[in-house]
């Protein structure tokens, strides 16, 4: 069994295609209307995508406070100083739980926490 995509309902696509593709730095896959209120967006590179839904019937998201989607990024520190240049926010972190790890949290435009992790 392969992994093929995380599914994000979002309340504005065009805000969140932009913190993923600008902040986050997925690549826009395919974008496609799926009936007349309903808008959906794949991002990422391979196998495995990250797909965006908008309904516009749909007032609010749902997003659960113990879910997170992580990133390798090669410098935790670069990454730190470009999400403050974007006035991206740590939610929380710096954290090191073992020799081999750092990370730290911002959250999405919809509230889903997004890590940032250095492999060391």
């Amino acid at each position: 069994m392969k992994f093929n995509w995380c599914t994000i309902q979002v309340n504005n696509m065009e805000e969140s295609v932009k913190f993923y593709r600008d902040i986050v730095g997925l690549t826009l896959d395919r974008s496609f209307q799926a009936g007349p209120d309903t808008e959906i967006t794949f991002l990422g590179e391979g196998e495995t995508k990250l797909e965006l839904i908008h309904n516009k019937n749909n007032s609010s998201v749902n997003i659960g406070a113990d879910i997170s989607l992580g990133f390798e990024v090669k410098s935790l520190e670069k990454m730190t100083t470009f999400l403050k240049e974007n006035n991206i926010s740590i939610h929380s972190g710096p954290f090191s739980p073992n020799p081999h790890i750092k990370f730290i949290y911002v959250l999405d435009p919809n509230g889903l926490k997004i890590q940032f992790a250095e492999n060391m």
